[in-house]
């Protein structure tokens, strides 16, 4: 990897990513000389734009639509990549390694908001957020997991994975009578407003509320929840950027930044500049 010094978050849409803040902000307190920008780039684009990258490039975030076309072009997957079927993350060189960090952002967030053992849980949606989220929630020791969705046949896709992670998963619709759980994870796209008589009930019996959309905020969901029990989407984005920076450091994302405490916190005051 020397010499490797261009980095870059790719998606479309792509002009709302914070994500140049966070990896510039923490390049800067570790002294890396690396930069970072963001492009547009879509899944028809996406086989050129990774064979035009010269030996300067270092590796690359990818937001949506990117994350299963590049969990096809790598030719290595990480344990959480292999999972999900997603990469996020990618190292280059010799060997295009793909990683999936958004996992251990959803674990990083609850663990930093003090959740770190977890038995039932409840998924809304079923979209691609879905999946990192059911795999986040079996590191944290979940054994089952209720997931209601618009269109519940959208589940029978994670049956598969859910097998695999020993968890058991069970579908209803959003109206079905809610039962206690740990936690909540809701997946459902940003501005998603349920109806009262479905969401109350659900914040009343949903434990610990993780809200994968974090713009606007407080989402309509979690305007519902109890405000101590409300973890924000900002709080994966933060985390699986730091992941993605030990990735690009060390190749490891489990091994931690010199220092990590003050980078994530210099990352954070950086997502609030304008």
């Amino acid at each position: 990897m020397t010499g490797r010094t261009r980095l870059a978050v790719w998606g479309d849409p792509i002009g709302h990513s914070r994500s140049p803040q966070l990896h510039l902000a923490a390049y800067r307190e570790l002294g890396l000389d690396w930069t970072y920008d963001r492009r547009r780039v879509g899944t028809a684009d996406f086989a050129d734009a990774l064979a035009s990258l010269d030996d300067t490039w270092r590796g690359l975030s990818l937001t949506m639509p990117l994350k299963e076309v590049a969990y096809a072009a790598a030719d290595e997957l990480d344990r959480h990549a292999s999972l999900t079927g997603a990469v996020n993350t990618l190292l280059l060189g010799e060997t295009l390694r793909g990683f999936n960090t958004d996992v251990g952002g959803i674990v990083d967030a609850f663990t930093n908001a003090g959740v770190s053992a977890v038995r039932t849980a409840r998924i809304l949606g079923a979209g691609a957020t879905a999946a990192s989220a059911l795999v986040a929630l079996s590191d944290l020791g979940v054994d089952a997991v209720e997931f209601r969705a618009r269109r519940p046949e959208a589940v029978d896709r994670l049956r598969p994975t859910a097998e695999t992670l020993g968890v058991r998963l069970t579908t209803v619709g959003f109206s079905a009578p809610a039962a206690d759980v740990d936690v909540t994870v809701a997946t459902l796209p940003s501005g998603t407003v349920l109806d009262a008589a479905v969401a109350t009930p659900l914040a009343a019996v949903g434990g610990t509320l993780f809200e994968a959309a974090y713009a606007p905020w407080p989402s309509a969901l979690a305007a519902l929840w109890p405000s101590a029990n409300v973890i924000s989407g900002f709080e994966m984005l933060l985390f699986q950027a730091v992941r993605q920076i030990r990735i690009f450091r060390h190749g490891d994302q489990q091994r931690e930044l010199p220092d990590e405490a003050v980078t994530v916190d210099i990352m954070r005051s950086a997502s609030m500049e304008d």
